[in-house]
């Protein structure tokens, strides 16, 4: 998916920099980058990729050579950034969280108005330099993002670096967050408000939809305010999240747990103990635990010193490995037990299949998955939740093409709970997955977890709900 974080100071800035740009790791694993401003020297810059190595080891060396009180980083799960520009509304650099499922078009369009494009990325549009083109269309700043907003299929956050502060504009519909934090002499703005804590940032606004704010050292002041339509996904609660994270104030584990104490509460299924697997799953098994009363236990653990998540890598089978080899399952814990396991989705089937096993591998008298949201029966069209090039890749696609012979037929049959089709899915998922029983929760369950109202989140990958196409 991807995550920034800016920040601007009245003393230097780059070790907030550095460290507030760690914060968001967890986000994406292809790239990263950093842009200073600093008045006499001007704009310094550096990328580099992720794919093998940490943002910490690839920048630390590098510090030394930036300069100034403002600055913006991202770690992407897309093309290289941060973009510097020079244009008519000065010079700047810029870097995006989005998803844009028509730059294509946009391109052509942009090239018949003889514009050009210099920044590629293995043979492919930068489409963060796609986006500051269009910036760059507008009167002023504030004009050129809403014509990002008005082009753009998909979603676009971004933060712009220019020489009078650090403008954050919150993709139209909220898809993805920003929220401002405040210390003495210093703002942020960031997509995780874990970033704040260890660097003494206080949250003090979360960007509505659309919002448009500029930071300077002194505070920060509206360029655009917030739209009424909201459509946050879902996922930052259920996966993306990074515990100790709010989005609009609602906190990513108290959500995981209040979720997993609601199905919970719900299933009479007979087991000795909860586990969750690491990360996204453990806050979830923590609450079915409560809401079950039966023991939660570490049956099995992440090793933490040295793996990233795993879905992220484009080689299937890199994918597989690494999700394998970074769970190590406790024997003592597992062996003549019955286990429910939480999870936070099942995607492609994959690595759960491989736990299931393992853990009958260990000693488990009965493996019982939990999955904290329902099945995804459709693609994402608005954010970069996983590497899949087709929704084929998702398990319940090609179980449904197994069962009506065609990938996308009576998806909404599949998608709602209780109907025969989606009770066959379900059943047939257990059978491949060599589970002893499977359950998802509920979008209620979900929906009230959050605590947001069902029109302003988006679940479009759960139940195929209408969204605006851009």
């Amino acid at each position: 998916m991807g995550g920034f974080f800016g920040t601007i100071s009245t003393v230097d800035c780059v070790n907030d920099l550095f460290y507030g740009t760690d914060y968001n790791s967890h986000l994406g694993t292809r790239r990263a980058g950093m842009a200073t401003f600093d008045p006499e020297k001007g704009f310094s810059r550096s990328i580099h990729s992720l794919e093998r190595d940490y943002f910490r080891s690839k920048f630390e060396d590098e510090l030394e050579q930036f300069h100034g009180n403002q600055g913006i980083g991202i770690i992407s799960d897309t093309d290289p950034q941060p973009i510097i520009v020079n244009s008519h509304l000065g010079r700047y650099a810029v870097v995006t969280v989005a998803k844009i499922n028509n730059q294509r078009e946009i391109a052509d369009q942009l090239l018949a108005q003889k514009m050009h494009f210099s920044e590629m990325s293995a043979n492919k549009i930068n489409q963060t330099e796609l986006v500051a083109l269009l910036i760059n269309m507008g009167a002023t700043f504030v004009d050129g993002i809403n014509k990002v907003f008005e082009r753009v299929e998909g979603s676009c956050s971004m933060l712009i670096l220019t020489e009078d502060g650090i403008i954050a504009a919150r993709d139209k519909y909220g898809r993805t967050p920003i929220a401002i934090g405040k210390k003495d002499g210093a703002f942020a703005a960031t997509s995780e408000t874990s970033s704040f804590p260890n660097l003494d940032y206080q949250p003090v606004h979360d960007l509505g939809p659309g919002e448009i704010v500029r930071l300077r050292a002194d505070g920060f002041e509206v360029l655009k305010p917030a739209e009424e339509k909201e459509q946050i996904c879902a996922f930052l609660w259920v996966y993306y999240g990074f515990p100790s994270s709010d989005y609009n104030g609602i906190n990513v584990e108290a959500m995981r747990e209040h979720n997993g104490y609601l199905m919970g509460k719900e299933d009479d299924t007979e087991a000795d103990i909860v586990c969750g697997v690491p990360d996204s799953g453990v806050g979830m098994a923590i609450g079915y635990a409560e809401g079950h009363g039966i023991p939660y236990r570490r049956a099995v653990l992440k090793y933490t010193p040295t793996w990233p998540r795993s879905f992220t890598p484009g080689n299937q089978s890199r994918r597989d490995l690494v999700a394998k080899m970074k769970l190590i399952p406790n024997r003592a814990i597992l062996t003549g037990k019955r286990v429910v396991f939480c999870d936070d989705s099942i995607v492609r089937g994959t690595q759960l299949r491989d736990n299931v096993r393992t853990f009958f591998d260990y000693g488990a008298k009965e493996v019982h998955a939990r999955i904290s949201c329902p099945p995804l029966v459709y693609g994402c069209p608005f954010i970069n939740f996983t590497s899949s090039k087709s929704d084929l890749e998702l398990i319940t696609r090609r179980i449904i093409q197994q069962f009506e012979g065609a990938p996308d037929k009576n998806l909404d049959k599949y998608a709602t709970a209780g109907t025969p089709e989606y009770q066959n899915m379900v059943k047939e998922m257990a059978n491949q997955l060599g589970i002893t029983s499977l359950k998802f929760n509920t979008i209620d369950n979900l929906v009230q977890s959050i605590g947001m109202s069902k029109c302003s989140i988006c679940t479009h990958c759960f139940d195929g709900s209408g969204c605006p196409k851009k």
